[in-house]
């Protein structure tokens, strides 16, 4: 894992802009693991990945704290 990003507490949208901004120098491939507790953050993470061509490897919820593991296009 070359990042993790703890959003807990976060809410809507700052989980994925605070995403964003610490994905941006880092190079094409690069691991991002990234925990929320926002509920909006299951629709938010898979559309940002989406949007901007990052593959989302891994998605998991466990009592509400989400885990996601984005790699960087």
């Amino acid at each position: 894992m070359d990042l993790e990003i703890d959003a807990l507490g976060l809410l809507c949208p700052l989980p994925v802009l605070r995403l964003r901004k610490r994905m941006m120098p880092l190079a094409s491939g690069a691991q991002v693991r990234l925990i929320a507790d926002d509920p909006a953050a299951v629709i938010d993470v898979p559309h940002f990945c989406n949007e901007n061509n990052h593959l989302l490897v891994d998605m998991t919820d466990t009592q509400g704290t989400m885990t996601f593991v984005i790699q960087k296009a």
